[in-house]
């Protein structure tokens, strides 16, 4: 089979990182035999500079002809801040409708994390954030803009088109993860005393498909402040969190804290309905770093890691069992050399992005 990647390195170390990520799938394929076809686009803040376009509709056109998008990281000082997270983030996501942002937190073996007396054992789940809905939307506007009396408003949306389809991926995951050997438990998350509306549709979704579909998968539900006190005095309680898209930002990037820092934290906005052909997009969720590009500093684990979702994600899609098995194996490549951080910081380990890249082949 052939894997066709659309391949966006984007700005500041991304370009570098995501290097680093192809050599290992290309060792992998090899060894696997199977092959890949890539194809670079310059979508980032140079491109917006230059072309005064971010992402286009006849560009979205394009990355439809992909089976999944791998992206480096976008940030530039040079361009104001919400351009590029909206104009191409956010556009991928809503254009073709990737609609589940999946976030595994799991502390590696050499990787320190910030909470006293946790271990690996204790800090690993995953959080299933709906990523098309919400705030997100754009929803709202803004009047009398510079006067005393400027009015702005933003509305959270809920569907319950969306928030089951959200709950029930985030609950076959659960299931998938209790045969796996996990504990096989779903938590919603979400702030039902004071959003009553939105949060009476995502609770009533959530216990309805749980109770009618997946007896077997124990449930539980938080409100996101209690949420976040339980993930940094208890992680230990999540196995899978299902939570809407705003709610999601925040505890997600809490969790990659927790884990280690932005530096190990990989990600994937997917679009796993097999009926159709929108590809996923997988990114590490660190910043371009433009103070360091071009140095061979930059760490590429997370974006090693995010391969590994690309391959096992876009392989359960396409029911490629050759893609998933390569992704599992990249992510053992990954979990294997990261004992040797112990002691040190990711961003400031004295090893090169070539030498970890290096590592992870060796280690594959």
């Amino acid at each position: 089979m052939t894997l066709n990647l659309a391949i966006v390195g984007g700005d500041g170390t991304g370009p570098e990182v995501v290097a680093e990520g192809l050599k290992v799938l290309e060792a992998v394929a090899k060894d696997m035999n199977f092959t890949v076809g890539t194809k670079e686009f310059p979508f980032g803040a140079k491109h917006f500079l230059s072309t005064g376009n971010v992402l286009t509709d006849d560009d979205i056109e394009q990355l439809k002809s992909y089976d999944a998008i791998y992206l480096g990281a976008v940030g530039h000082p040079d361009v104001k801040p919400g351009i590029l997270e909206k104009g191409l983030l956010l556009k991928m996501r809503f254009d073709l409708d990737q609609y589940i942002n999946l976030r595994p937190v799991k502390l590696y073996e050499g990787i320190e994390t910030p909470l006293a007396g946790k271990t690996t054992k204790d800090i690993d789940f995953v959080c299933v954030r709906e990523n098309t809905e919400d705030l997100y939307c754009g929803n709202g506007g803004l009047t009398r803009k510079g006067t005393p009396n400027e009015i702005s408003t933003q509305e959270m949306i809920a569907t319950r088109f969306g928030a089951e389809r959200c709950v029930r991926y985030a609950f076959d995951l659960a299931r998938a993860r209790k045969a796996a050997g996990y504990p096989g438990r779903l938590t919603l998350v979400h702030k039902t005393n004071v959003l009553t509306y939105c949060g009476d549709t995502w609770h009533r979704a959530f216990t309805e498909v749980g109770e009618a579909d997946y007896p077997e998968i124990e449930r539980d539900y938080h409100h996101v402040d209690a949420c976040c006190m339980y993930m940094v005095t208890r992680p230990e309680l999540y196995d899978v969190i299902v939570v809407p898209n705003m709610f999601g930002d925040i505890i997600t990037d809490l969790g990659a804290a927790i884990a280690g820092g932005m530096g190990i934290a990989s990600s994937g906005n997917l679009n796993p309905d097999k009926s159709n052909n929108n590809p996923s997009m997988f990114e590490p969720i660190h910043g371009s770093s433009p103070d360091i590009a071009g140095q061979n500093k930059a760490n590429p684990l997370a974006a090693i890691d995010s391969l590994a979702v690309l391959l096992q994600e876009t392989g359960r899609k396409k029911d490629e069992d050759v893609l998933i098995k390569a992704g599992d194996r990249v992510a053992k490549a990954v979990q294997s050399i990261t004992h040797k951080f112990t002691g040190k910081r990711l961003d400031r380990s004295g090893f090169s992005t070539t030498e970890i890249g290096q590592m992870v082949l060796d280690a594959l």
